[in-house]
């Protein structure tokens, strides 16, 4: 099974992957965070001082990297976010502007030059975003906005950025023709509906799966962008 765990920012993506993939066995696939990815892309700035072209950069390398990770592992995997997460993030801001806080109380974004040439270049990204897709994942589970967004100070983002994304997933899901479950609820009832859902046997309790998952996400290192690349300029 190649699943896919989807939804938009701070959904609990990540979590809910680290314990499917304890609970099934399934071995966990994931790409390089921004956070990760900033200080050796463009070192100096944070993702809301990125450009249009620089923003199409990091989505290319980010979806590069995913696809390499879900090549080695031919016998199944459960994704954290899809080949479509980075391109839909990537085409929202076409509607609310390669920024989206500078633009949040603005009803329309004036479509310069920049942005023409943004959105044609992000139609063509979605050529193989949608193809990868279609031909990688066997099903996706969709978790709903359920929780107020993480205002964690490194996502440019909002809740209408949230709102538009999440749409947009979930039409471009159903476009592809691709299983899709929206499963919503705490983790503990997420896994169970999961285990419903796809009949997998579990390889260990729903409780341990979430300990487990628990323990994996707090080693996750949430050092801002620019602050890893002072760490490593001083090291």
């Amino acid at each position: 099974m190649k699943l896919a765990i989807s939804g938009t920012y701070s959904v609990g993506k990540t979590l809910t992957t680290m314990a499917v993939a304890h609970l099934t066995g399934l071995p966990r696939s994931s790409a390089l965070t921004m956070r990760e990815l900033l200080p050796i892309s463009v070192p100096g700035k944070t993702l809301e001082e990125c450009t249009a072209a620089e923003i199409i950069m990091l989505i290319t390398r980010r979806n590069q990297g995913r696809a390499v990770n879900e090549s080695h592992l031919p016998d199944g995997f459960v994704s954290d976010g899809s080949s479509l997460h980075e391109w839909c993030y990537g085409t929202v801001r076409v509607l609310v502007g390669i920024n989206p806080n500078e633009s949040v109380h603005l009803d329309t974004i004036e479509m310069t030059d920049e942005i023409r040439f943004y959105a044609e270049v992000m139609r063509q990204i979605g050529v193989p975003a949608r193809q990868h897709a279609k031909a990688s994942y066997d099903a996706f589970v969709h978790l709903p906005i359920e929780f107020p967004l993480v205002a964690d100070g490194h996502r440019p983002v909002n809740e209408r950025f949230r709102a538009l994304a999440d749409e947009m997933l979930l039409k471009q899901l159903d476009e592809l023709g691709i299983p899709v479950h929206i499963v919503g609820g705490t983790v503990p009832e997420r896994l169970e509906k999961i285990l419903e859902i796809f009949d997998f046997r579990p390889v260990m309790s729903v409780d341990e799966a979430i300990e487990r998952a628990e323990a994996d996400y707090a080693l996750i290192d949430t050092t801002g962008e620019l602050d890893r690349e002072r760490a490593v300029i001083t090291a």
